[in-house]
């Protein structure tokens, strides 16, 4: 009986569940409250559906002169988008050269882009960035060329909120790594510093900060002298964005292994050489989710420098709204804003999540 039990053919192990209807039993339908949940938003959906599909697309006015049109057909206004898209998207900017901030602004996407493919980082992608920030700020300040100089408190729109976010996260990052060193590392001053600083701006919102920057530095400044209002909310933000970095990437570098803290020095390497070759990458690689959540939360508190007279994307569509022609068509302006915010979000998010997969396949069994 023994050798008939062990000779009886082995079932195939069962091939992956995969498809949209393995999909939705495994995430729509995994329980009964889920299912039930599924199930309840399926009926709001289909309860609201008609009614925003009229209002968005069968009773919208597309074009139009006036708003009178608008109020008349009783849908959305996309008529107020069409004559306010220049002013949301530029702000201030004068609108004869609103094709230099546009122009900028494609540069720093193009080298967004350019960055997500992991066969271009490298020395020669960080001169990319640094030439490609150095024309976009040539444009946007102008000056030579026959370009006209326009001032910072005319900056706004879109092309503001990227500098914001790109230039702040550019610096700050690399602050931060410095920061999380000095943190977990055996200097005990170095650490310290790095203890009360990052303690110190992560207990203070960042409002607190930018009204500091905006405020209260000036009133520290010799007689005379003067810093831009931009320049100090960009070092505001920059502060305040790598002291959360740092923790973050604090969090990578306690989950490496010791072993491989003793395998690098086995080595014969330097502490930056492990730190650089061995240790970071597998820190970072570890702490995409958090650092990408992160860097989100930091785009959309940009909206934030409004507090100091910077007018961002979230601020000219406020201030696109206050038109006594084209005044109460606020989900118009809204909706408009937040496609742009959940077109950058979603894309980091989605990127983020392909990163994840690339550099977790070293660590699956």
């Amino acid at each position: 009986m023994t050798q008939e039990h062990a000779a009886a053919p082995v079932a195939p192990p069962r091939p992956p569940r995969s498809g949209p209807l393995a999909w939705m039993r495994a995430n729509l339908f995994s329980t009964w409250y889920n299912a039930l949940l599924t199930l309840l938003v399926l009926w709001v959906a289909a309860q609201a559906l008609p009614g925003v599909i009229a209002w968005a697309l069968r009773d919208a006015v597309w074009i139009a002169d006036d708003a009178a049109a608008c109020r008349q057909a009783g849908g959305a206004c996309w008529a107020f988008i069409a004559e306010k898209a220049r002013f949301i998207l530029f702000g201030t900017y004068p609108y004869q050269q609103h094709w230099r901030p546009a122009v900028a602004m494609l540069a720093v996407i193009a080298m967004l882009l350019a960055s997500a493919d992991r066969r271009l980082w490298g020395r020669p992608l960080l001169l990319v960035w640094g030439l490609g920030l150095g024309v976009a700020g040539a444009l946007m300040f102008g000056g030579f060329a026959g370009l006209d100089y326009v001032p910072t408190a005319r900056w706004g729109g879109l092309p503001l909120t990227l500098a914001l976010a790109v230039v702040g996260l550019a610096v700050a990052f690399p602050f931060s790594i410095l920061l999380a060193l000095g943190r977990t590392g055996d200097l005990p001053v170095v650490k310290a510093i790095c203890v009360v600083y990052i303690e110190a701006v992560r207990g203070v919102p960042l409002i607190s900060i930018l009204f500091m920057a905006s405020v209260m530095f000036p009133l520290f400044l010799p007689q005379g002298v003067t810093v831009d209002k931009l320049l100090r909310a960009q070092v505001g933000l920059i502060l305040f964005a790598a002291a959360y970095l740092a923790e973050v990437v604090r969090g990578g570098l306690q989950a490496i292994p010791k072993g491989q803290y003793e395998a690098a020095a086995a080595l014969g390497l330097s502490y930056w050489q492990r730190t650089r070759l061995i240790i970071l990458p597998q820190a970072l690689g570890l702490v995409i989710p958090p650092l990408v959540n992160t860097f989100i939360g930091f785009f959309k508190d940009t909206s934030l420098v409004i507090i100091i007279g910077l007018m961002d994307l979230l601020s000219t569509a406020k201030t696109a709204l206050t038109d006594p022609a084209w005044r109460g068509f606020y989900k118009e302006a809204y909706l408009f804003v937040a496609a742009i915010y959940f077109t950058f979000c979603f894309a980091l998010s989605r990127y983020s999540m392909h990163l994840e997969r690339t550099f977790s396949q070293g660590r699956r069994r």
